[in-house]
């Protein structure tokens, strides 16, 4: 761990445990950020299949306070959640192995949990966080056997750490899928720093899964969109005053740790050999990543069409390599 030595250092200084960590706490306590009606699933948009029904049936009766202000917060990112783990559980079906997954950064924990508890064990899943109200929602419903915790944030989380603990050893050995939501932009704008780090947790034909709030070369754009997620989506949940709230309390200091596209790409590109967009919800977009050309085609050919009205997607080449993807953005005309 030597070598990250600066980088830790530098997370201990960001904005998520310092400048945040108040409104991360009150969050998760249900404090505050609590939306005036739960979000649910827009059922019309996903495959109805028993499959897709069971996922979201047990994941609405999982689902702890961050986890309702964070879906009343990004368009249909709920629904998103929902074709993710969707698609990983059919994954997992066309393995004679059980799958690890390492979500870092989703609050309670509550899809991967859902995952591990629904599989029944075929997916083993860890979750981190540094608040302890995301732990107690987390162990609210007794604790899991096939799902694990860290309370801590993700930088503190080191191999050596998972080969001594004896709960977490099984995962010492790396994780099949990591997803990381909206984690890094809580921290520090250095992406190659950190996917370096988290990438070390990742078994060599894994798949890397991000999600994260980009700058925009246009500032004219990007404000556009946020308008349209505040006033087109976020009002079904909230009041304009807590919107107002929010974005000065957290959105404004978070702004300075967000990353372009293009530089998102070159820290990815260090890593890993493809790299595809899977979705996209206004400034938010998802992204897939892994050095495995086999693997990733597998994920990316069992993910139904996202569910999302056509009017909040702004990047409709998805699948295409990142690469592509910047080349299109660059010149929208060729």
């Amino acid at each position: 761990m030597q070598e990250f030595d600066q980088f830790i250092s530098e997370c201990d200084r960001g904005p998520r445990l310092n400048q945040l960590a108040k409104f991360f706490s009150e969050t998760a306590a249900g404090d505050s950020g609590i939306p005036r009606r739960k979000p649910v699933v827009d059922t019309r948009l996903l495959p109805n299949d028993v499959l897709m029904r069971q996922f979201i049936e047990l994941h609405a009766r999982r689902q702890g306070n961050f986890d309702q202000h964070y879906h009343s917060s990004i368009p249909y990112r709920l629904e998103e959640e929902c074709r993710m783990a969707y698609t990983i559980l059919r994954y997992s079906r066309s393995s004679l192995e059980s799958l690890s997954l390492y979500s870092l950064g989703t609050a309670e924990g509550t899809m991967a949990r859902t995952l591990s508890e629904l599989s029944g064990g075929k997916i083993q899943s860890l979750s981190c966080s540094p608040n302890e109200e995301n732990h107690k929602c987390f162990m609210a419903f007794g604790d899991p056997p096939h799902a694990s915790f860290f309370l801590g944030p993700f930088h503190r989380l080191s191999k050596e750490y998972l080969r001594a603990d004896a709960k977490l050893a099984r995962f010492s050995g790396g994780f099949d899928f990591i997803f990381e939501d909206t984690t890094f932009q809580m921290y520090s704008a250095n992406r190659e720093m950190q996917i370096e780090f988290i990438a070390q947790h990742l078994k060599p034909d894994g798949i890397m899964l991000f999600l994260e709030k980009f700058r925009s070369a246009d500032e004219n754009d990007y404000v556009a969109r946020e308008a349209q997620k505040d006033f087109g989506f976020k009002t079904h949940y909230f009041g304009t005053d807590e919107i107002v709230r929010k974005k000065d309390a957290v959105l404004n200091t978070m702004h300075d740790c967000e990353v372009t596209l293009q530089a998102m790409a070159a820290a990815i590109y260090n890593q890993f050999r493809h790299c595809v967009v899977t979705w996209n919800s206004g400034n938010f977009y998802e992204l897939a990543a892994s050095n495995s050309t086999e693997n990733l085609q597998k994920y990316v050919s069992l993910l139904p069409e996202p569910a999302i009205p056509v009017e909040y997607v702004y990047e409709t080449s998805t699948y295409l390599e990142l690469a592509s993807v910047l080349t299109q953005l660059r010149n929208p005309t060729s």
